[in-house]
């Protein structure tokens, strides 16, 4: 059972200490940005131009919460969520948990790959095959070599490229009467763009590995527990930016490709098609934070992969331990790399990679909230410092939105909607 901690000695807390310390909740926040949710995003706007832009807004919240519970889960118990539910429910639950992140994460990673390649290809007119497996080798290299700290360093100042995405929302001159209307008063209409639109939506926001990974970070920073306000509100504060660029990108999208009733598949796709209303410089802007969205998420989504399949099994696992040490640890992370550039490199168009994320996403996403918001409420793993109150509350309401969607998410797809 965890118990309370003992009483710590008072560190006098710095704005340089502050800042020091930043990194897990920013990068996990930010790695939900990733080239997967630009595509859904682009494609929201293109074909709702700014009618779901509230509930872009409306998302926000939802997964602040989601992310302040995956820190506090990670700060108290220090353990990451699949070390956690194999603790308390046992390996039954565990492996159920193991396969659904892994599916979603491996699907995820190779739209990723190609995500990133794609981008390349933007600023460089090289075809993007030819950057797939240099990108993920690249990534490989970077986590085995490079220790947490300095890749979490590394990553989270990547984010300020992500106001790329703000800039090219103001190259795209919007209405921006027409955006506020769109944003502050909620409209939906009956039909397939909206349904599947407001979906698809909820299901890449609220994706599985932004929490497990911010419950695995926060466990290995071994903050003390009078720190737990502190760490949650850097998760909220990364979430909440990256929701703001996911507003933003609507917004691009839904003023050019939207409203000139142009369709696109995916992100890079939406990229080249922003030039003709937007200007060439634009497309590079666009190009250069999907590039980011690449770099941040791939490393985030390889790590863990790599943290689930050995916590699941009781592997040594930690981004700090040698090669020699935790090998079974980072031949996973190897693993998943490699059949991510694989699947990448196989001609499946990106959208279907999308759609099959999705359909993981769909499945995986509500099994595994509704297993954490368990794990937070529970005393064996949280002791006294369980999820309660409003927060608990607050989870299981996301949690069962999530549910309500992906269930119409699955019968729509079943139907061929």
């Amino acid at each position: 059972m965890t118990t309370p901690a003992r009483a710590e000695r008072q560190v006098p807390v710095t704005a340089g200490r502050v800042l020091k310390r930043l990194g897990p909740g920013i990068v996990s926040g930010a790695s939900d940005n990733d080239p997967t949710t630009v595509a859904t995003l682009a494609i929201v706007g293109a074909s709702t131009v700014y009618g779901l832009a509230w509930l872009v807004l409306f998302v926000i919240p939802m997964l602040a919460v989601v992310q302040a519970i995956a820190a506090r889960i990670g700060v108290v118990s220090k353990r990451g969520l699949e070390d956690c539910i194999r603790a308390r429910y046992g390996n039954g639950l565990a492996l159920a948990a193991l396969f659904a992140v892994l599916a979603v994460n491996v699907i995820t990673l190779a739209a990723d790959l190609e995500g990133g390649g794609a981008a390349l290809q933007i600023m460089t007119g090289i075809d993007y095959r030819w950057f797939v497996v240099p990108f993920a080798v690249l990534a490989a290299a970077a986590l085995i070599i490079g220790k947490s700290d300095s890749i979490t360093n590394v990553l989270k100042y990547l984010t300020i490229i992500f106001f790329a995405y703000i800039a090219t929302a103001f190259f795209a001159h919007p209405d921006w009467l027409a955006v506020l209307r769109g944003s502050l008063i909620p409209h939906f209409e009956n039909n397939k763009a909206y349904i599947s639109g407001a979906i698809a939506l909820l299901g890449t926001t609220l994706t599985s590995y932004a929490y497990v990974w911010e419950t695995v970070a926060s466990s290995e920073k071994r903050q003390p527990l009078r720190r737990i306000g502190l760490v949650q509100a850097e998760a909220i504060v990364g979430i909440v930016f990256a929701g703001i660029v996911f507003w933003f990108i609507v917004v691009a999208t839904g003023a050019t490709l939207g409203v000139h009733h142009k369709m696109v598949e995916t992100a890079q796709d939406a990229a080249v098609a922003l030039v003709p209303f937007a200007g060439k410089y634009a497309s590079y802007v666009f190009g250069f934070g999907l590039l980011a969205s690449a770099m941040i998420a791939v490393p985030v989504l390889a790590g863990t992969s790599a943290y689930v399949m050995a916590e699941a099994f009781g592997w040594r696992r930690s981004l700090d331990a040698s090669f020699a040490r935790a090998d079974r640890f980072y031949w996973t992370l190897i693993a998943s790399l490699a059949i991510g550039a694989a699947i990448a490199l196989v001609g499946i168009s990106p959208i279907k990679l999308l759609f099959f994320s999705g359909i993981a996403g769909g499945i995986a996403t509500p099994f595994t909230l509704g297993l954490m918001m368990l794990v937070g409420r529970s005393r064996r793993i949280m002791g006294e410092n369980r999820l309660g109150g409003t927060l608990a509350i607050a989870g299981w309401g996301v949690t069962t939105v999530v549910s309500i969607a992906a269930v119409v998410y699955l019968i729509q797809t079943a139907r061929g909607g």
